[in-house]
């Protein structure tokens, strides 16, 4: 049986504050990401593996080590806003990424 749930009109609708990914080399994600301006700390909770956070207004990422090769994070898309794509293209490929698509417009902005 599949079951709607739709919530009651006075109740506000749930706001995203956590995304956690997961990488083979946690080192490299990082330096990744702070290259598009998050800034990390390093984490471990209890028994759980160290791992790195960023918090930027109440959102929270976190990028874990990959477990097995069940685990990786490779068919997750995630967006990012910038003040621009195309500098930031140019600030990822000095870090030898490969850029899957070139920047163009969308109707959604420029994209890459």
């Amino acid at each position: 049986m599949i079951v709607d749930f739709i919530p009651p009109m006075n109740t506000a609708s749930p706001i995203p504050n956590l995304l956690v990914i997961r990488s083979p080399d946690i080192e490299r994600a990082v330096t990744f990401y702070e290259r598009l301006g998050l800034h990390f700390e390093r984490h471990s909770h209890g028994k759980g593996p160290e791992h790195y956070a960023s918090e930027t207004d109440g959102f929270v990422f976190e990028i874990y080590p990959q477990r097995n090769d069940s685990d990786a994070t490779t068919n997750t898309r995630i967006g990012f806003s910038v003040e621009s794509v195309d500098d930031t293209l140019q600030l990822l490929n000095e870090l030898g990424v490969e850029i899957l698509s070139p920047a163009k417009d969308s109707p959604w902005g420029r994209r890459a």
